[in-house]
Parts: structure tokens; C-alpha cells; sequence
């Protein structure tokens, strides 16, 4: 248990099919060990910018996130798990890991909404697999 002495389960929220499977195998895992779940959405400025030199309304990628967010936790609300959410500015797959030193499990979807949507595996996923401290469950897309 991490530290708490009750379950505590990780889940990357994105807004995917795949997030959404994830958040569903955690909302029943959560409530058949009595444990707990924090939400977990990250959120970054875009590496590019445009040619003309064009300025981003930063304030969107926050409140982006947090429509996700929100929308995740309204979705699975009336589930019987005891949820929290979380925003965090940063590289998602890096927001994971550090969310999982003081979780039990981290889980994720296969990929999410990525450029390279072919790929079995995304690199938030792929990442947080290799350097999470804590086990990792990969859901793949729901058929």
C-alpha cells in the first residue's frame, strides 16, 4: 500500500478511448480493494510554433486539460470509487512516474492521442512502463 495503508491507483487521463478503458479497469480494481484513484492529467506547451510568428492563447492548454478532466470524472462519478483529479503541467509520461512513488499501480491506455496512432504501444505508455516505481497496466483499445 502506498504508505496510506489503502490502494492507491494511478490513471493517465487524456480524454482516449484508451484512457477511458483504463479509468474503467481501475474504477472496478479500485472498489474490489476498497482503494483509491487519482485522475491524472497532463498538460504542456507545444514545442512548434508558426512561421508568422503567432501567439498561443496559453491559458487554452489549461483549460483544455481541465475539460478533460472534469469530463473523466463526471463519466465515472456515480461508480462507487473514491476518485480525485489532478492536473499537471508537464510531460505527461514524466507527470506518471512521478505521480507512481506514491502509488500502488499505475494505469494507462495503450496510446492516446498521439501522431502515430498505428503503433501498439504509445510513448507516454512506453515510458512510464520502463521507469514507473511502482507496477504498470498497459489497457489496450477497447474492441
Amino acid at each position: 500500500m502506498a504508505g496510506s495503508g489503502t490502494f492507491r491507483i494511478v490513471v493517465g487521463v487524456d480524454g482516449s478511448d484508451q484512457s477511458r478503458a483504463a479509468m474503467d479497469w481501475a474504477v472496478e480494481e479500485s472498489r474490489l480493494r476498497a482503494g483509491e484513484i487519482q485522475a491524472l492529467t497532463a498538460w504542456n506547451f507545444p514545442y512548434v510554433s508558426d512561421a508568422l510568428g503567432t501567439a498561443w492563447d496559453y491559458d487554452i492548454f489549461q483549460k483544455d486539460a481541465q475539460a478533460i478532466l472534469e469530463a473523466e470524472l463526471e463519466r465515472v462519478k456515480d461508480r462507487g470509487a473514491a476518485i480525485t483529479g489532478r492536473i499537471v503541467e508537464g510531460n505527461p509520461a514524466s507527470a506518471l512516474i512521478d505521480a507512481s512513488r506514491d502509488a500502488d499501480m499505475v494505469v494507462v491506455g495503450s496510446r492516446g492521442h498521439g501522431g502515430f496512432t498505428g503503433m501498439l504501444l504509445g510513448s507516454v505508455s512506453h515510458q512510464t512502463i520502463h521507469h514507473a516505481r511502482c507496477p504498470v497496466l498497459v489497457i489496450r483499445e477497447p474492441e
